[in-house]
């Protein structure tokens, strides 16, 4: 990693749940940043995921059971404030992101000009591959407009959990990630929304976005229950269903 990164302050974290070869592959991408403070968290996988990467230099943290990504995703944020780092950058574990890329959504906040950066596969100078159609139809157009009319203002990936996040926003007390109801898929975009509407700094970078093959399962997310997951946070913050 280059050093104007400043990786002392950042915590790169990766998530994974029942990965296996596309964890190692991520993993071993991220062994040539040998500068980075990498946590792995593991959402309790079962089919030996962390155990086959061995030992390394990183940190794992694990539920004893699967608890869902908003709940890990909440558990990472308390551990890198615990640990007194500036910014919590987070990569998915199935090799669909680039850590080469990660100054890209650090230094906009390191630099101080933002609070959080959200990746985009479709900014200039992003990209992406081997996307189903139906998924670029809905990841480009269909989300950021639903985002953008809870919140008025357009980000051209709001899916996208290639992201970093300047942790001190966490102390605002109109944010509050510790619901229950955020255990699952709802707690990213709930912190997007909250950022958004609160008017914090938000940047877009661009990132690439390679899904693999389809035969290794290229998302976790089920159709409807899923994708209602993900979009019932707008709604339920925006009519002040939930807090």
């Amino acid at each position: 990693m280059k050093a104007e990164t400043r990786p002392t302050k950042v915590l790169v974290a990766i998530f994974a749940y029942n990965e296996a070869q596309k964890l190692k592959r991520t993993v071993g991408r991220f062994e040539k940043l040998n500068e980075a403070h990498v946590l792995i968290m593991d959402d309790g996988s079962t089919d030996g995921s962390v155990e086959s990467l061995g030992a390394g230099p990183w940190t794992v943290l694990r539920n004893d059971q699967n608890r869902g990504a908003g709940y890990s995703v909440r558990r990472v944020l308390h551990h890198a404030r615990e640990a007194g780092y500036e910014v919590a950058c987070l990569v998915a574990g199935n090799d669909k992101d680039r850590p080469e890329e990660i100054a890209r959504i650090t230094e906009p906040i390191l630099g101080g000009r933002a609070d959080f950066v959200q990746g985009s596969r479709y900014a200039r100078g992003g990209s992406f591959g081997n996307m189903p159609l139906s998924r670029q139809i809905a990841t480009r157009w269909v989300h950021p407009f639903l985002v953008f009319l809870m919140t008025r203002r357009w980000l051209s990936d709001t899916t996208n959990g290639f992201r970093a996040i300047r942790l001190s926003i966490l102390d605002d007390p109109r944010i509050d990630l510790d619901q229950d109801w955020l255990d699952r898929y709802e707690l990213e975009p709930y912190l997007l929304y909250k950022v958004l509407r609160l008017d914090y700094r938000v940047e877009v970078a661009p990132v690439t976005k390679i899904y693999p093959e389809h035969r290794e399962g290229y998302t976790k997310i089920r159709p409807f229950s899923g994708w209602w997951s993900i979009l019932r946070p707008y709604v339920f913050v925006a009519f002040r269903l939930k807090k």
